[in-house]
């Protein structure tokens, strides 16, 4: 039985009620129950009986707690108990004296002596019990008082803890959708968190897309930069990379709109902007709105349109006379003048405009990511361009990139590859060179990079210099924007061919089996050999190609000339490494066995290049699966993009994309020329980054055993060449004029 002890310096001020027993109390509640310890110093008081469970209140010593000096007493004994180290059952000592009649002498004493003080008489309860009451009172429900702090020595009474209830349960209510803040309708913005088509999904996005609701996600933008630093290039590399993520993104360049209005292309000839689904989002009956309509003294100004960071159509075949006639609207360099306060107007009216539609693919056509390419050159019209966005939807992203050329080499030949645009196609070079010059320098006068007033203003701004040699972040927020910087930071204009193939044949592809880790058969053996010796030789040819163009090149191009050269980056052509690199199964590393033996060669496995992982229909064949599970088969037929192998590891081709989004930034970053041994769900989705294909296209794409792809970077894009395997001669035959095209054998 759990005792108590309590000092014995306190027993003399104790009271022992020798009041009745109530009939219905315990044997072991009485008085006379109580024993003496082994020990003569102390007296053991039993336990009270289960407790009922009451929550005791302020009225409690009514009617069964002891008089004042007994609550102090056992309380000033309950604070003594808790300093020491007790068990789980306490016990509280009492010093006993050597005389039990004494102490009962001295209780009776005491009692008479304060019992005017006490408003009711003495409980009739024995002095145990009232010390459990009074530590109830005191430690409360559990073992908690009044002022909420936990009580170890609480008394814990097994018979004090529920019962489970037999009843049967109620039935489960389904959420309801409701609002939990104090604002109904909702109006703080929701979250913008990190959306990857294929990895996330929710209620509002169940594809893993931006959804249409979170607009603070969506993203405007706005490039920055004088004419000739690369500001097109990086806005094509920055819209293929995200649209390749399935976020969708298009490009707005007034440039078309100006070539359309000097009458340099037809309208029919105009290119839509890019998107991510490659269609022609214009809407020819739209026409009129998008024009740029400017009333200038009480007349209509002509319905131009212009890219400030190209230049406009001149006759440079022809001797300019300056003293012949002008036209209303001077195109030549002088137009571009910060003095010109005319045509400053119908810049920006344009800039505006073109701005506007960009917002509304935002805001109305399902965009995600708006990018408007323009020189943007001064602080003046990008705070227009703020302003402006603000005013239509202000939770919109805003994101300023900048391009800065310090290279002169680089510059120059910039400035040449302007020469090959449509704008000075035909043209005399040396004119047309000294012409752009002249419109460079007009920028410069009235440039202002980014920095002060974007700061002041907390705005994003990524600052490229010298094509990613140095990149300068500020306040970047949001996923999209910390993708577009380290993407940026991967960018390199070094010459370099990667290839791409699949294994050869697999045992597995003999018998049209789905995944699986089988070896090569022997004749995929000898499309290893054969990729080998092919490699090898355009490897050598290539660096000879390369040599001929730097020792050819001429200023001005001659016909034929696609490329400008670029001196400092043709330096280490002979220190290029050749890196090959392939899956962890066994048919991809296979294939590769003949690189792994040449030591100039740098052969590295990668989990990422894995073939997808079909989950349960690993090892299956598309006839089994449809035969066992035919729903299956209809649902990944309707929709191969997004369908996901049901079982462990089922993957799809979102996953894919997913899993190898740190695989193209590599390639990007590399210099060294690459080879990519991997398999058809790989290729699909790599051949779709670099030739920027719709979202439609790369299940679908046909990429069968056999096919070699070679692939270069340039500075406008990128050279194609398809190559395929000639079984008999063991060698590769270059196939002209390739498109991609459907696939037409799901076991190829």
């Amino acid at each position: 039985m759990d005792t108590q002890t309590v000092p014995s310096s306190q027993a003399t001020d104790t009271r022992k009620w020798s009041t009745p027993t109530p009939p219905d109390t315990p044997a072991s509640m009485t008085p006379q129950s109580e024993s003496l310890s082994s020990s003569p110093d102390f007296v053991h008081l039993p336990d009270r009986p289960a407790s009922t469970g009451t929550l005791p209140s302020k009225d409690f010593g009514r009617t069964s707690s002891p008089p004042e000096s007994l609550r102090k007493l056992a309380i000033k004994g309950q604070l003594m108990a808790s300093a020491a180290t007790t068990p789980s059952s306490p016990t509280i000592s009492v010093q006993a004296s050597t005389n039990r009649q004494q102490q009962d002498n001295q209780q009776q004493k005491a009692h008479e002596k304060e019992h005017h003080d006490t408003l009711l008489p003495a409980p009739a309860v024995a002095f145990s019990h009232a010390l459990r009451s009074l530590n109830d009172l005191d430690g409360g429900i559990g073992g908690f008082g009044f002022t909420g702090q936990h009580n170890p020595i609480a008394y814990n009474s097994p018979y004090s803890q529920s019962i489970p209830s037999t009843a049967p349960g109620s039935p489960r209510i389904p959420p309801m959708r409701q609002n939990s803040g104090c604002v109904t309708p909702r109006i703080r913005p929701h979250a913008t968190t990190l959306n990857i088509p294929g990895m996330t999904r929710s209620r509002v996005s169940p594809d893993g897309r931006i959804p249409e609701r979170d607009v603070a996600a969506k993203l405007v933008v706005i490039m920055v930069g004088l004419p000739a630093r690369g500001k097109s290039y990086i806005t094509k590399k920055i819209q293929r990379y995200l649209s390749w993520q399935q976020h969708n993104t298009k490009i707005f360049n007034v440039g078309n709109r100006r070539r359309i209005a000097a009458g340099v292309i037809h309208k029919g000839d105009q290119p839509a902007p890019t998107s991510a689904d490659g269609h022609d989002d214009h809407d020819p009956h739209d026409a009129p709105k998008r024009a740029a309509t400017i009333l200038l003294k009480g007349k209509d100004a002509p319905k131009i349109t212009l890219e400030e960071d190209e230049p406009t159509t001149l006759d440079l075949n022809e001797h300019r006379d300056d003293s012949a006639p002008k036209d209303p609207i001077d195109q030549s360099a002088k137009f571009f003048d910060p003095k010109n306060e005319i045509a400053a107007k119908l810049r920006e009216q344009v800039a505006i405009d073109t701005l506007d539609e960009l917002l509304n693919y935002l805001l109305h056509q399902g965009g995600s990511v708006g990018i408007l390419d323009a020189t943007n050159s001064n602080v003046h019209r990008r705070k227009l361009l703020v302003e402006h966005i603000q005013q239509r939807e202000p939770k919109l992203g805003i994101l300023f990139i900048e391009s800065i050329c310090h290279d002169q080499n680089l510059l120059e030949a910039n400035m040449r590859l302007k020469l090959a645009g449509p704008d000075y196609k035909d043209k005399d070079p040396h004119q047309s060179l000294a012409d752009f010059r002249e419109r460079v320098k007009a920028y410069e006068s009235a440039y202002e990079p980014l920095g002060k007033w974007e700061e002041e203003n907390d705005l994003q701004y990524i600052q490229m210099i010298d094509v990613g040699r140095k990149v300068i972040h500020h306040r970047l927020r949001g996923f999209l924007t910390a993708g577009i910087a380290s993407y940026l930071t991967t960018f390199n204009l070094a010459p370099r061919q990667i290839w791409i193939t699949r294994h050869g044949q697999s045992q597995d592809n003999q018998l049209h089996k789905l995944g699986g880790d089988s070896g090569l058969t022997e004749r995929g053996h000898y499309y290893a050999q054969a990729l080998y010796n092919f490699i090898t030789f355009k490897r050598k040819e290539w660096l000879i190609e390369q040599k001929n163009k730097i020792a050819s090149s001429t200023f001005p191009p001659a016909p034929g000339d696609h490329t400008p050269p670029y001196p400092e980056l043709y330096q280490e052509l002979d220190d290029k490494n050749f890196c090959v690199w392939t899956s962890m199964l066994k048919r991809s590393i296979e294939s590769a066995e003949y690189f792994d033996a040449d030591d100039d060669y740098d052969v590295k496995q990668w989990e990422m290049l894995n073939e997808l992982n079909a989950g349960t229909f690993e090892g299956m064949t598309y006839e089994e699966i449809a035969q066992q599970y035919p729903e299956e088969y209809q649902k990944r037929s309707k929709d191969k993009l997004h369908y996901i192998y049901p079982g462990v590891g089922g993957e799809g081709y979102l996953q894919v994309i997913s899993r190898l989004r740190d695989m193209v930034r590599e390639i990007e970053r590399i210099t060294d020329h690459v080879l990519i041994v991997g398999h058809r769900s790989v290729c699909r989705v790599l051949m779709a980054y670099f030739m920027d294909l719709t979202r439609e296209s790369i299940a679908d794409l046909d990429v069968p055993l056999g096919m070699l792809y070679a692939i270069e970077p340039k500075p406008y894009g990128i050279e194609f060449h398809a190559y395929k395997y000639d079984e008999a001669q063991g060698w590769f035959k270059e196939m002209p004029n390739y498109r991609p095209q459907k696939t037409t054998d799901r076991n190829n």
